[in-house]
């Protein structure tokens, strides 16, 4: 890692703005108009094209590109917000479209905002301060995420949806489009709706990544058992949590159901849809 101005095999375009106490990796590109603030370190291989920002005490992992417009590790959206040193972290070789804005921590929240590896966020969607992505998740174009958000690794959110701060979505789910998610969605769950309700499980997920039918099969049956078919939110959640505990407690994917349901949430569990909505389970992405 090398200062600005040492031979550190670093490409700086003579129209960016690049503070001479900046860290940068090799191989780094930094393309015309983009300003990079004292604080930040730029890894090995990364790229921004054109016009990016980053500012505050932010890293950019190794191989990460970010395109024209793209903002990283802004002061947050919170009036609370006086200025503190808090942190935004972009893991390696995670991809950022134009015009998104990512976000710096809060001294009243984690103090961190950050992106794991392998992430794809597309054009105009905006994370805010102190959220955490894990690895490989796809965030589409112009979704929206307030504070605090937990977004697990393999996780889908598609285009337009809005998610409520501290909202938690689990491992490999889904969120549909325009979905608006007020509440946390377990693992593999799959959402839809203007005000985001639990239509089913990812399934498509679950067979692209080498889950055996056998286990998809039970996998169903747990989640039938919890949420049975024209059930209303107004029966036993708690006997049913038990059974499914009981029965299908032993499979790994199952107690990750469980244990995310049994974790601490300041906004509770997504409501499940009304009325047999087998038919409306959706595959994704």
């Amino acid at each position: 890692m090398h200062a600005v101005g040492e031979n550190g095999g670093a490409r700086v375009h003579p129209t960016a703005i690049v503070a001479p106490e900046a860290r940068l990796g090799r191989g780094v590109v930094i393309g015309p108009w983009c300003s990079v603030g004292p604080d930040v370190v730029i890894e090995d291989n990364v790229e921004l094209i054109s016009h990016v920002v980053v500012d505050g005490h932010t890293r950019l992992g190794a191989g990460s590109r970010y395109f024209p417009f793209s903002t990283i590790g802004m002061a947050p959206q919170d009036l609370k917000y006086k200025g503190e040193p808090t942190r935004c972290e972009v893991g390696p070789r995670t991809v950022v479209r134009e015009h998104v804005t990512i976000h710096r921590g809060t001294a009243t929240g984690s103090g961190l905002t950050r992106i794991g590896s392998d992430v794809l966020i597309m054009a105009n969607a905006h994370v805010a301060h102190d959220c955490s992505l894990g690895d490989r998740v796809i965030i589409v174009n112009n979704v929206v995420m307030g504070g605090h958000v937990l977004i697990e690794d393999d996780a889908r959110v598609m285009g337009s949806a809005a998610i409520h701060q501290f909202v938690r979505i689990g491992h490999a789910a889904l969120v549909g489009g325009v979905a608006g998610v007020e509440a946390d969605v377990i693992p593999y769950g799959s959402v839809l709706g203007n005000r985001a309700r639990l239509v089913g499980l990812h399934w498509i997920w679950l067979r692209r990544n080498g889950v055996e039918s056998a286990e998809i099969h039970r996998m169903r049956k747990a989640f039938f058992t919890l949420y049975p078919k024209g059930a209303s939110e107004d029966g036993p959640f708690a006997a049913r949590l038990e059974v499914m505990r009981r029965e299908f407690g032993d499979d790994p994917r199952v107690r990750e159901i469980l244990d995310f349901i049994d974790a601490p949430s300041k906004r509770g569990l997504v409501r499940v849809a009304r009325g047999d909505f087998s038919a409306a389970e959706t595959e994704g992405a």
